[in-house]
């Protein structure tokens, strides 16, 4: 897990990053929580998210936001910080041209920055967001949603109402072209307390179905 320091928009930003020993598996991009509410690229589901991935054989970067760590810069309430992962994602890119495909995990406040990356950048094949805040943030940008994923959602959240997410799956779930799996954690709270396990299984279970049907992955 090498610590790595690359070049953003408002300077230098922090990642760890784990290349696979396939030139040709995609990336997977992790996207941390909100940065004034605590988060990190250290969060533990963001750490176990980064995992699942290289278990699986993607290269996997996960980074700070700019002002998060040694990340440089300062708050940007989203714009900036869309700009960050956008260069984040270049940054891998570069050593590895010959990737196919690219997906993008984002949690919370991630999760949003994320869905709007996968507008930009249409090499990204799947998402996987995480408690997606659609009761905070402007979700209609996803129109339409370019790529399949998987939301997944607690119903004891009480900073993202079910209703919110679920009325969001709803209308992606319309589009035509793309696959949206919804799954509903029963007790769990928007940080997933004592339910990472269980998250991450849920997960690890998407991504396996979905490499199975890509045949992306070099393992």
């Amino acid at each position: 897990m090498p610590e790595v320091i690359f070049n953003g928009p408002e300077g230098r930003l922090e990642g760890r990053y784990q290349p696979s020993k396939s030139k040709t598996a995609p990336i997977a991009l992790i996207l941390h929580p909100h940065p004034r509410f605590g988060g990190t690229m250290n969060n533990q589901i963001i750490y176990e998210l980064y995992y699942m991935y290289v278990k699986r054989g993607f290269t996997v970067l996960r980074f700070n936001f700019r002002g998060v760590g040694r990340s440089q810069g300062t708050f940007d309430h989203g714009a900036g910080e869309l700009s960050d992962a956008a260069a984040a994602l270049d940054w891998v890119q570069t050593f590895h041209p010959d990737s196919r495909g690219c997906w993008i995990a984002g949690f919370s406040f991630g999760a949003w920055i994320g869905m709007q990356l996968l507008m930009r950048r249409p090499e990204v094949e799947g998402f996987i967001s995480v408690a997606p805040p659609a009761n905070l943030y402007d979700f209609s940008f996803l129109a339409p949603c370019p790529a399949s994923g998987l939301m997944v959602h607690g119903d004891a959240d009480k900073v993202v109402p079910m209703k919110d997410v679920q009325a969001l799956v709803d209308k992606l779930k319309a589009q035509k072209g793309i696959t949206i799996d919804h799954e509903t954690l029963p007790g769990a709270n928007h940080f997933f307390a004592d339910q990472t396990d269980t998250l991450l299984e849920l997960c690890g279970n998407y991504v396996d179905k979905r490499l199975e049907v890509l045949g992306k992955v070099e393992m």
